[in-house]
């Protein structure tokens, strides 16, 4: 069966948009901490409830979107980012600042289920290139949305950022026109745990270990993405400038996620993880130690390994247990990235007392946990 290029093409840029105005608010960190005087604690609380969200609502809307197949789910999710994440600009204190992000967080979080899902339906025989591309979307968005979000307040100023709804509503007009009613798969009789139960069958036991392996990368990946730009700014890069190291890092990962999905389709998955999981340590270290202009390919370095396992977890768990899509989806992408990321706060409160760069140099370190535990992962391929 051939792939289905304008659907596909369309819940990519689903992808892309959601997480384009997602991606706005950890490059600004550095201005929230000037303008509202926030400690790295509270930095952490920010970063670690846009995760939560993700852990607790996307199963949940995995399970729904399952028994009302409808796109409800998918253009009211888009539509909360593209219109509470500008609205940060205007935030004059902390809790306002949380509610903004707090309700960009859970429409984030609300459509990547039915989309993820619907994936395998129009991928053919390609599946993890298909997931690839559509990782593409939003580790592109996650790229480019810091670059053009530093540039814009750096021209304009935090108050101008709503402005910048404009075209995330005028996307959502041209994907009403593209994106396809969603499909159930057939788990809407089984309660909540019911359906994961079902849609794990046999394979509970690989997929939680899948499930394990995404949850470090999460909070390695967590980590730097949220203190990385602080860190920066505070040994002597512009806010701007920090927004490109952020970019170059989120960048990597586009294309190395799209290597890793073609390689996976050929050899398996669990070679890439191997790979991918021992040299983010070396490469993490290697960007906090260096300065200057070495800083850029040190993040390309790092970028593309932490990001290139991100669509191979998903792929690889609806391999194993393809009768729940969405809820697979969901609880790679969502409850691992999301527990994953609650960690934040924690490790913000760390970075208070120690100082973020040995902090950091710490979690860098994360990934050799994982190593061991793929080594138990069985040898699995899309195609056989």
């Amino acid at each position: 069966m051939s792939a289905n290029l304008k659907i596909l093409f369309a819940l990519t840029l689903v992808h892309f948009t959601g997480d384009f105005y997602s991606s706005f608010i950890n490059p600004l960190f550095p201005l929230f901490v000037d303008k509202l005087g926030l400690s790295l604690t509270q930095v952490g609380i920010i970063a670690g409830t846009i995760r939560l969200m993700a852990f607790i609502i996307q199963p949940s809307v995995g399970y729904l979107a399952d028994r009302y197949p409808t796109r409800v789910f998918i253009f009211t999710g888009l539509a909360l980012p593209v219109i509470f994440i500008p609205l940060s600009g205007l935030a004059p204190n902390f809790w306002l600042l949380l509610l903004f992000v707090t309700l960009g967080s859970i429409g984030s979080a609300m459509f990547h289920p039915s989309v993820t899902g619907m994936i395998p339906l129009y991928a053919g025989r390609n599946a993890g290139f298909s997931m690839s591309i559509f990782n593409t979307g939003g580790t592109l968005a996650f790229g480019l949305g810091p670059l053009f979000i530093t540039w814009y307040v750096a021209s304009f100023g935090l108050t101008a950022m709503p402005a910048t709804m404009l075209f995330g509503l005028l996307i959502m007009v041209l994907l009403a026109r593209l994106i396809p009613r969603p499909q159930s798969e057939g788990l809407r009789n089984f309660g909540f745990f019911g359906a994961i139960k079902e849609s794990l069958g046999d394979a509970w036991k690989p997929v939680s270990l899948i499930w394990l392996v995404m949850f470090l990368r999460a909070v390695v990946g967590q980590s730097f993405l949220t203190f990385m730009p602080v860190h920066f700014v505070g040994i002597g890069f512009s806010v701007v400038t920090a927004g490109g190291i952020y970019a170059l890092f989120l960048l990597a990962g586009t294309a190395s996620g799209l290597l890793s999905g073609h390689i996976s389709d050929r050899i398996g998955f669990r070679p890439v993880l191997l790979v991918s999981f021992l040299l983010m340590p070396p490469t993490l270290w290697l960007l906090l130690q260096v300065n200057g202009i070495w800083v850029y390919p040190a993040a390309l370095l790092a970028g593309a390994f932490v990001l290139a396992p991100l669509p191979l977890g998903v792929t690889m768990a609806q391999t194993l247990a393809p009768k729940g899509r969405s809820m697979v989806a969901s609880l790679m992408m969502g409850f691992a990235y999301g527990l994953g990321g609650v960690t934040t706060p924690l490790i913000g409160k760390c970075a208070d007392i120690f100082t973020i760069e040995p902090v950091l140099a710490a979690i860098a370190a994360v990934p050799l946990l994982a190593v061991v535990v793929i080594t138990f992962l069985p040898p699995t391929k899309v195609n056989g």
